[in-house]
């Protein structure tokens, strides 16, 4: 294979592999297929372009739980808030949740939080299954529309966002993260710690 064909090959690869991408965050946008999916994100058009930047203030939502019970991201005003941006058919979303269960298990009573933001589009249907094969114990809500997720520029999965307990974006992370990382959890722990 000569160079010019090589490098026609690497560029088809390439966009089909950003095609597959696209894709798959067009699939997160579709159409709510659960009423009570609802959910409402105080955002401008320019955070919905981008997201809220670090540093500012967390958009407040609210979407619904498993059992259908609404939360909001207000009523944990005064606790570290993770707020995690995910799906079961991501395979990095996947790696990282028994991690981040330990993590809630450890810091839970100490004034930490995790709200799973699911844009599965199944709702309960897939994620009640994932969160009892896991044993995970954090709330997981719903974000089928992906309101929510436009709202906070979470263009891939997984993203997480820490919240201190003002309310504040303090760390927006891309991608799958070891939660059980002795750096993650001096990265809680400091945020615990702060007024």
């Amino acid at each position: 294979m000569n160079r010019p064909q090589a490098m026609m090959i690497r560029g088809w690869i390439r966009a089909t592999l950003v095609g597959a991408c696209l894709l798959a965050t067009v699939g997160c946008e579709a159409e709510p297929t659960d009423p009570s999916s609802q959910a409402s994100a105080e955002t401008s058009p320019v955070l919905e372009r981008i997201g809220p930047r670090v540093g500012t203030t967390a958009p407040n939502f609210q979407l619904w739980d498993l059992d259908g019970k609404p939360i909001s991201l207000s009523q944990y005003q005064g606790r570290v808030v993770l707020i995690n941006f995910w799906a079961t058919w991501c395979g990095p979303c996947r790696v990282e949740m028994p991690a981040m269960e330990q993590l809630y298990r450890q810091f839970n009573g100490k004034g930490f939080e995790i709200l799973a933001v699911s844009t599965d589009q199944q709702g309960v249907a897939v994620t009640r299954p994932f969160k009892e094969s896991l044993g995970l114990s954090f709330p997981i809500l719903h974000d089928s529309d992906y309101r929510v997720g436009i709202a906070y520029g979470a263009r891939t999965l997984p993203i997480t966002f820490l919240v201190d307990r003002q309310g504040l974006i303090r760390h927006r992370i891309f991608g799958a993260r070891d939660w059980g990382s002795q750096e993650a959890r001096q990265l809680i722990q400091t945020l615990l710690k702060a007024s």
